[in-house]
């Protein structure tokens, strides 16, 4: 019969998500919700800083949750993009384009996932005394966070709603089948 729901002259990978993981929204909010919980217990908050991009969205909503009004980003680059489009990691090369002042006393400072370390550790460095929380963890970045919700292999790639496009899907049976030789 063969893989018939792959389209004409397309091969079957092994497992094509075998290394993935796809967060969706309402899994994102749950966990930020949680996250928000484990946060509201350790006491009030002068702020938020949010590391952008990932930070942006989970910041947002622990803000809602916290009834938080005061919130800042540090702007941190360490993803590319190739011509394919998809995220690259750049490892080692992460770059503040914009920082804040102090030391993130009182302040929460979330991002959505601590992968390596790498921007961790540098926006760490900027603000030493900020409670660090992120959604999601992987074992070569654990240690840098203070909070976290899930941990994730490393070899674990994480696609976030925002990363993913949703499209139609023809249904099997509307699916033209090539021909049985």
């Amino acid at each position: 019969m063969g893989n018939w729901w792959l389209p004409p002259g397309a091969a079957m990978a092994k497992n094509p998500y075998q290394n993935d993981v796809v967060i969706s929204w309402a899994e994102l909010h749950r966990d930020t919700r949680y996250l928000s919980h484990e946060l509201h217990q350790l006491g009030q908050w002068k702020g938020i800083i949010a590391i952008t991009r990932g930070g942006l969205i989970p910041a947002a909503l622990i803000a809602r949750e916290l009834n938080i009004r005061l919130i800042d980003t540090i702007c941190v680059t360490s993803y590319g993009a190739e011509a394919t489009g998809e995220a690259e990691q750049l490892a080692g090369q992460a770059k503040v384009l914009k920082g804040v002042t102090g030391d993130g006393d009182g302040f929460l400072l979330i991002d959505d996932l601590v992968d390596t370390g790498g921007t961790a550790r540098l926006v760490r460095s900027l603000v030493p005394k900020a409670h660090f929380a992120t959604l999601y963890a992987k074992p070569a970045g654990r240690p840098i966070v203070d909070t976290f919700v899930k941990e994730f292999e490393q070899d674990k790639w994480i696609f976030f709603p925002w990363d993913i496009e949703y499209k139609f899907a023809t249904p099997i049976r509307d699916r033209v089948l090539p021909a049985q030789d």
